[in-house]
């Protein structure tokens, strides 16, 4: 249907920092410069610039052969499946198009013609999941950046036509197949509903009324039938004669008028019923009036002991008015930073190396009471701002100051708590040259470290431009510092009122004070996602809001997502799972527990539980952590049961579900933090090809001492694992 437009877009390779806000318009980087080996990216661009199939699978196997560790596997696994169909050799297509979403599962300009493919192969499951993910990655994700923005609205429909019309054929499959019932009437149903949506989408082709026509005719309706078969039979390709000889059927064995020829039947048919005018799938948007904001402390006063746990969290101290006793830093005795020590990753740590040419640049002091950052500024001498805000309260915090202008600017330097020292946290987490990673450019006052330009959207509340615009850092403001109430719950105006009044009103379970416990999965993640997705790309709302809604279908806001790809590489490990935790939620929607269990955020954490000062990390079941998977997973209740399954002993870190499904491998604030995949499992093959740095292997956390052989005899001999190989994985190892 529309291979050949998707081959036809040349690969995205720019790049956005993994810990930035995200615009539109912010795409600066390539991902190609970080590739340092000039060997590799001369190969690679070698693929990208080869122009026939065949070019591009032969150019494509030279650079796994030489390349097998590269960061750029999914990208030339996907040129090779794509060109292999253009060959026509689905097989290896299907191979290399699964050993690109072993890494990057998110790809709809794959996963669609993918599904055709494994349709047109008989692999019924596989195309039909192919297709709903692509349909979700297509509403999830924004515009790729290879692809012309004046292209993009025309190929996403063509892509979600192509989608649906999978999902149809693989419903008129499986009916055909089946006895004549109720399940098969019901088959032909939905068949019919998922070409009509993609009829609507793409009314041009003629496969979808081929295959409209074999469904209404599984379902005894001829007359119907037959509109759809003549409209084939009118053009030209591959499925004319076919459809003629279905006409040609119908007419013979349909009981029509005997005094009426073929043609005279063709003419008086007139035109297929036209679908309804809204498609069956989808959730409609409501249209609602949000009411006022209030504020946390009007919230307190019925809810005086949440508030009180919620003031205790990370969330409320996100972002704080300056208080000596909220300070965090060493402004006493070690308390200079200097230009030239270096910060360098050592195993799951990090060490200190002081610079052979020392400069002092910043010292932290307190004068009177009050905290100072001095900076040594271009002309050599030492510059004083005050501390007007503390960013963080347990494991990192940095500094803000408000400038004369009124402009609230991050201090380049921060304090790490487990370490005790200062450090350019930007200089770690920021690919090498970002503008923000060199201190010397503090006094620029740059807009990339303006404080409500590029972190209030997730650490403050109700963030907006008062006047109208966008994120530019001039005329931001928020109600409230940190994360309130009501950046969850939605804006409590009316239900304050309501109360006030005694008088009860009718709501859905969505509208503010959100119902958790009665909206769906989705929504529930989506409002933690509004701070916890670090591929959001922000919209300013119509009034200058920038991190919540006044006027729509829900308070909060649900935005599109860069694609994956498009991040700078230390924003995943070479196997595809992700490095950082502003990846959090990402991580999480890769999960079975959320896709097929319904599982969301507030499963295992409690924003506000009554134990919030010494929980940092807000979970539920602390001292019992296996009961936040026994939830759902109950055999695992059963110690004999857990014991089996872990060939660990109980109560031993190895018995405990997140050290083997969960394992430490996040980087957060200079620590290691769980992977929120929640059904990851040790891969040993993976760590045998990319090694424990960039395919961390749970095992080898735990068991420094073992190396991979032993990993990959303890897996198959205990749980059976990687005994058997699909093809794809055994593609993506085999090199």
């Amino acid at each position: 249907m529309i291979v050949a437009l998707v081959f036809a877009f040349p690969f995205t390779l720019s790049a956005q920092d993994s810990d930035a806000l995200i615009l539109e318009n912010s795409r600066p980087y390539t991902i190609v410069d970080e590739i340092s080996d000039h060997a590799e990216r001369a190969a690679f661009l070698e693929i990208y610039r080869a122009r026939t199939p065949r070019d591009k699978a032969q150019k494509a196997e030279v650079f796994l052969a030489r390349f097998p560790q590269s960061w750029l596997l999914a990208e030339v696994y996907e040129i090779a499946a794509k060109a292999y169909i253009d060959l026509g050799d689905f097989d290896r297509a299907v191979q290399d198009g699964r050993a690109s979403l072993q890494i990057l599962p998110e790809s709809a300009l794959l996963l669609t013609p993918l599904a055709n493919v494994e349709a047109k192969l008989g692999l019924r499951t596989e195309a039909e999941q192919s297709a709903e993910d692509a349909l979700n990655y297509l509403d999830r994700f924004s515009r790729p950046a290879s692809i012309p923005e004046k292209g993009w609205p025309d190929l996403q429909r063509e892509l979600k036509a192509s989608c649906f019309f999978v999902l149809g054929r693989v419903g008129t499959v499986e009916a055909i197949s089946l006895q004549a019932d109720e399940e098969r009437s019901r088959k032909l149903a939905d068949s019919i509903d998922f070409l009509g949506q993609a009829k609507r989408l793409n009314p041009m082709d003629t496969e979808i009324d081929y295959l409209l026509g074999l469904d209404y005719l599984a379902l005894g309706n001829s007359n119907e039938a037959a509109k759809w078969m003549a409209i084939v039979s009118q053009g030209e390709g591959p499925l004319k004669r076919m459809a003629q000889a279905k006409l040609e059927g119908i007419f013979a064995q349909g009981g029509m008028n005997k005094n009426q020829t073929l043609e005279e039947f063709l003419t008086s048919l007139g035109q297929p019923s036209p679908f309804p005018s809204v498609p069956r799938q989808g959730t409609a948007q409501r249209t609602v009036d949000l009411p006022d904001y209030v504020g946390s402390k009007t919230c307190a006063t019925c809810h005086p002991d949440v508030y009180q746990n919620w003031s205790r969290t990370g969330m409320a101290q996100m972002l704080r008015p300056y208080a000596p006793e909220n300070i965090l830093g060493d402004f006493v005795k070690d308390n200079i930073f200097y230009l030239g020590d270096e910060v360098v990753r050592d195993g799951a740590g990090y060490k200190f190396i002081p610079g052979k040419q020392r400069d002092p640049f910043a010292r932290m002091v307190v004068d009177h009471g009050q905290h100072y950052f001095e900076i040594r500024q271009a002309d050599r001498l030492w510059h004083r701002y005050p501390v007007d805000y503390t960013i963080g309260s347990k494991w990192q915090q940095g500094y803000v100051t408000r400038l004369p202008n009124g402009q609230l600017q991050v201090f380049p330097i921060q304090y790490n708590v487990r370490y005790k020292r200062w450090v350019n946290f930007w200089k770690i987490i920021d690919a090498p040259g970002s503008e923000r990673d060199d201190p010397l450019r503090w006094e620029e006052f740059s807009p990339a470290t303006n404080y409500l330009a590029n972190c209030g959207s997730c650490h403050t509340s109700q963030l907006r431009n008062v006047k109208g615009g966008g994120f530019e850092p001039r005329n931001l403001e928020f109600r409230e510092a940190g994360i309130d109430c009501e950046m969850c719950h939605g804006p409590g105006g009316r239900h304050v009122a309501s109360l006030m009044a005694g008088k009860e009103y009718e709501k859905d379970p969505l509208d503010p004070p959100v119902e958790f416990t009665k909206i769906s999965s989705s929504e529930s993640v989506a409002i933690c996602a509004q701070c916890h997705m670090q591929s959001a790309i922000r919209v300013p709302g119509s009034k200058g809001e920038l991190n919540y809604s006044r006027h729509s279908d829900a308070f909060f806001r649900s935005y599109k997502s860069r694609p994956y790809a498009e991040f700078f590489l230390n924003a995943r490990y070479k196997d595809g799972r992700f490095r950082q935790t502003t990846f959090i939620v990402e991580s999480f929607l890769r999960s079975k527990c959320f896709r097929k269990g319904g599982a969301t955020c507030n499963s295992c954490h409690n924003p506000h539980p009554e134990d919030s000062a010494s929980n940092p990390t807000l979970l539920k079941f602390r001292d019992q952590p296996n009961e936040m998977c026994t939830q759902c997973h109950v055999q695992f209740k059963d110690v004999n049961v857990l014991q089996q399954h872990t060939k660990h002993l109980l109560k031993s870190e190895g018995s405990e579900c997140a050290s083997c499904h969960m394992p430490r491998i996040m980087e957060s604030l200079m620590a290691r933090a769980r992977s929120h995949d929640i059904d990851d499992e040790p891969n040993a093959l993976m760590t045998e090809r990319f090694g424990q740095q960039e395919s961390p292997n749970a095992c080898l956390i735990c068991h420094t001492d073992k190396n991979i052989p032993w990993v990959a005899r303890e897996l198959e001999r205990g749980w059976n694992i990687h005994r058997a190989l699909s093809p794809a994985v055994a593609r993506l190892t085999s090199h």
